[in-house]
């Protein structure tokens, strides 16, 4: 069952073409990474599907409501955890749920019952009755996801959900998530800089550039389409076709006294490989990673910045209010 459902979905600002007519079906209890470098129209997807931002053409439905025509069930209907902190640190953690309980129209004893569930599931009961402002980053960001998941939305959209924590502390958070989504059946749709995050967390992956999906799949067949192990070699002069002419060998990069191969069962041709290239400096194999998907379909790093579509969500607002838009 599509939660999420998009048919040719279009934003345009002037000029600027920042979403491209973008088709997505996104199952319930799913896991979905929207994956782009800065600029490439990420944030205004979300910002449409979230009803922050009107689309210029084309569709969107979430739990079946069309974000043009129904924007106050879809709200009902999404939970949204910004990259900024957004807890007010002058509440209690429980303070801080009950506030937004309210503010969905959750009645008394419902109320109670799903701000204790949620408080157990991120494991801040011990602390529900501390001021916020006493938290760490860690548990803000915990009590951020209980938050969003209090009044049972759809779908949670998450903007960078790791962002700025340690990596010890990434993990348990993405740990959250997956109990999260697998507990409540929620559709979660997220963004985020760490590939290797995306790619252990997520349950498939669409890949976004000059505003267009430009991959869409699991991780591991993503992966698998780069079409073998990725060997780097530092040489001086390597005999590049020959090393193309190898059966095994699928593609040839050259850089700056670098050649990048990618080739199949690097582990048994590697001998062979090496036999026809002199001064030899250095080798390097791995399986490939996410990030070499991204990297080779999008040109760029995905933590490369540009002009537009860069920040949070609500930064992104902001910016284009300020153009007129």
């Amino acid at each position: 069952m599509s939660i999420i459902e998009t048919k040719a979905l279009t934003k345009t600002y002037g000029r600027i073409k920042a979403v491209r007519g973008i088709d997505l079906h996104i199952e319930k209890g799913e896991i979905f990474g929207l994956l782009g470098p800065n600029g490439a129209g990420k944030t205004t997807t979300i910002g449409m599907l979230c009803t922050i931002i009107q689309p210029t053409a084309g569709s969107a439905f979430i739990a079946g409501y069309d974000i043009a025509k129904n924007p106050a069930e879809v709200r009902r209907n999404v939970g949204i955890v910004f990259q900024d902190p957004t807890l007010d640190t002058v509440l209690t953690g429980r303070e801080n749920l009950e506030l937004h309980a309210r503010l969905y129209g959750i009645s008394g004893a419902l109320r109670e019952k799903r701000i204790s569930e949620m408080l157990e599931l991120v494991d801040l009961e011990e602390r529900s009755n501390d001021l916020t402002r006493t938290y760490s980053g860690g548990m803000r960001r915990r009590l951020e996801l209980a938050r969003g998941l209090l009044h049972r939305p759809a779908a949670l959209f998450l903007d960078e959900p790791t962002l700025g924590l340690d990596p010890q502390t990434r993990a348990r958070i993405w740990d959250y998530i997956k109990k999260m989504a697998q507990k409540e059946q929620t559709t979660v749709v997220l963004t985020t800089h760490y590939m290797e995050e995306a790619e252990r967390v997520c349950n498939r992956v669409g890949i976004i550039d000059h505003g267009q999906i430009i991959a869409l799949d699991e991780p591991d067949n993503l992966k698998e389409s780069m079409g073998g192990d990725l060997v780097l070699i530092r040489a001086k002069e390597p005999p590049v076709p020959k090393i193309e002419a190898l059966p095994y060998v699928k593609k040839v990069t050259t850089g700056a006294g670098t050649i990048e191969i990618t080739m199949k069962d690097a582990h048994l041709h590697l001998p062979e490989l090496l036999s026809i290239i002199t001064a030899v400096e250095c080798v390097e194999i791995r399986v490939p990673a996410l990030s070499d998907v991204f990297i080779r379909l999008t040109g760029r790093d995905i933590r490369e910045d540009s002009a537009e579509d860069s920040g949070s969500w609500v930064d992104s607002v902001a910016r284009y209010r300020q153009r007129g838009n």
